[in-house]
């Protein structure tokens, strides 16, 4: 059963629940990242119907990722992450985003399932459901540069990386020693689950068959000024805004990056 005070008490807060503010937001949305970690192992049994279970069963996730330890999806941490914000009093809705790949291009735009907040009259993106390098505390939306341990991070309305976008937000990271890169674009409008769930989505299904076909094990988790972020074999670590790449050939290597992601260590 969900249970507010055991979710708080394992974020590290201790006392009666905190204010609905902008400095409770940050403060728990950090420590839920460096607490409960990016896990998506259980994707390869799920298969093509990896986004059936977006809209989640709270009480049974909680159990497994909060109670039981295991680490989790988007979809599963930033829907634990939004049913603590809501009992706290926060204005929180569901926003979703395709991440920009490798080559350049953008997934689905119902890939990535994270939460927007309002505060004050302003939105801030809180995802505690991805794998990095990403945000650690919340990004407010504004093309205003805002740093975060050595990071900056900005929400922009025309990027480079996608000149025939439109309606579209793009979330931007530069490192200390880098150049601004695009993590992912998204509208800024409420998302329904029925939009994954009931309708016919031939772009989002076809995607879900390449992941299904092409499974690639990522494990991550922050870390106090930076984050971890295995994928496959390839380890990139980012602290105070600097990254640093590691390939683990040897299995002992691998075994234990993976305990210490999940805490298991």
């Amino acid at each position: 059963m969900f249970d507010i005070d055991h979710y708080l008490t394992a974020l590290g807060h201790s006392g009666p629940p905190p204010a609905a503010t902008l400095e409770t937001l940050r403060v728990l949305h950090k420590a839920h990242l460096m607490t409960v970690p990016f896990d998506n192992f259980l994707n390869e049994e799920r298969g093509t119907a990896i986004w059936d279970g977006v809209d989640i069963d709270v009480d049974t996730v909680f159990k497994e990722v909060v109670v039981g330890g295991r680490g989790g999806v988007c979809y599963e941490l930033n829907g634990l992450f939004r049913e603590l914000l809501g009992r706290l009093g926060f204005e929180v809705v569901v926003l979703s985003a395709g991440v920009r790949g490798p080559d350049g291009s953008f997934g689905p735009e119902l890939e990535h399932l994270f939460n927007g907040v309002r505060i004050d009259g302003d939105w801030y993106l809180a995802d505690v459901g991805y794998s990095g390098p990403s945000l650690i505390e919340p990004v407010r939306v504004s093309p205003e540069a805002q740093e975060q341990y050595g990071s900056q991070f900005r929400v922009v309305e025309r990027s480079a990386a996608d000149p025939d976008g439109t309606g579209f937000h793009y979330l931007e990271r530069k490192p200390r020693d880098g150049e601004w890169g695009t993590i992912h674009r998204f509208r800024l409008k409420a998302r329904s689950f029925s939009e994954w769930l009931d309708h016919e989505n031939p772009v989002l299904d076809e995607y879900a068959r390449m992941l299904a076909a092409n499974v690639t094990y990522i494990r991550g988790r922050a870390l106090e000024n930076g984050q971890m972020t295995l994928t496959g074999r390839r380890l990139l670590t980012v602290e105070d805004g600097r990254e640093q790449v590691r390939v683990l050939v040897k299995q002992p290597d691998l075994d234990a990056v993976i305990k210490h992601i999940l805490l298991q260590d």
